[in-house]
């Protein structure tokens, strides 16, 4: 039996893939008797597949994976996570911001009883900017859903085998791995650590990725968004029931006003409301066709199980 698994999923970070390896094979083998390496490469544009290809030629506790084209962290996260066999199960990302070192005091708190254990960030080692954004886009999902979720928590973490299986049993499209953890529930706790400086390179992340990441997080995580836009319809319905008995009213006193402009402007104003109201709600009809395709959330094209290539 396997005790530990250990997931990261890979994209364009090639130089970092041979330091993070040792790093992980030796915080591992002073913690348990057994374990495994799962890398999940993203089809990136850099050479990290050929980088694992070397390791895990060479050591038969590292499985590596390449999906068939870029489907996402998340996605490479939910392959890696299907791979796995350990009791326990590690995610963590591969630029080593997260260091292997914080492994133990993980591990610690599961076996005493956490089925999840979150790594909190005490600093971020990142842009005043991507910061602040990180800080505005978690108030706003958690105003909306009703949650509580931190925006100094990231993938890094340890899991049970049975929240594991739970996991995998969730078919969502649009996939976020802390948000599936937290509707999954189970006994959760968390670790504070200090996040590090990037080993090389930059974040795949562009500025365009990251606000589509944030507008299908606070989009489609919840449908809070449109129970507020029928709360809204209702409210400028009842205001354009009383402004209408306003300018009937009006009329029989004193005729009818000149009143055009205002006219026009309360027209472009619900005009606008309605094409945006119906915006949102397409967009929520077309995730919908995306869920209902039922399509597999990843397609892996090779893999080294074994120090033999499939």
């Amino acid at each position: 039996m396997i005790e530990i698994s250990v997931v990261v999923p890979v994209y364009c970070c090639a130089d970092c893939l041979n330091a993070l390896y040792k790093r992980l094979k030796t915080v591992l083998k002073s913690l348990v008797p057994s374990f495994e390496m799962i890398f999940v490469e993203d089809c990136g544009r850099d050479n990290s597949w050929d980088v694992l290809t070397e390791i895990a030629r060479q050591d038969k506790t590292v499985k590596v994976y390449r999906l068939s084209r870029n489907f996402g962290q998340h996605a490479a996260i939910t392959a890696g996570l299907a791979q796995s066999s350990g009791n326990w199960v590690i995610v963590m990302d591969c630029d080593l911001q997260d260091p292997p070192e914080e492994i133990p005091f993980l591990y610690e708190q599961a076996i005493s009883g956490c089925d999840i254990v979150l790594a909190k960030r005490i600093q971020r080692q990142h842009s005043l900017f991507k910061k602040i954004t990180a800080q505005l886009y978690f108030r706003v999902l958690n105003l909306l859903s009703q949650n509580k979720l931190e925006g100094n928590y990231g993938t890094f973490s340890i899991i049970s085998k049975k929240v594991v299986n739970a996991y995998l049993t969730m078919n969502d499209v649009n996939r976020h791995y802390l948000f599936i953890l937290q509707w999954l529930g189970f006994r959760t706790t968390a670790i504070e650590y200090n996040h590090t400086q990037r080993y090389s390179g930059k974040s795949s992340y562009s500025l365009s990725k990251l606000f589509k990441h944030a507008f299908d997080g606070i989009f489609f995580q919840t449908t809070a968004l449109l129970k507020s836009i029928v709360y809204l319809g209702f409210i400028v319905a009842f205001l354009g029931i009383l402004l209408a008995i306003y300018y009937v009213y009006q009329y029989l006193i004193h005729g009818s006003l000149p009143g055009w402009t205002s006219l026009s402007v309360l027209i472009l104003l619900i005009g606008g409301f309605t094409i945006i109201s119906t915006g949102i709600t397409g967009l929520y009809i077309g995730k919908v066709f995306e869920q209902v395709k039922n399509r597999p959330q990843y397609v892996i094209d090779k893999q080294i199980v074994d120090g033999i290539e499939a």
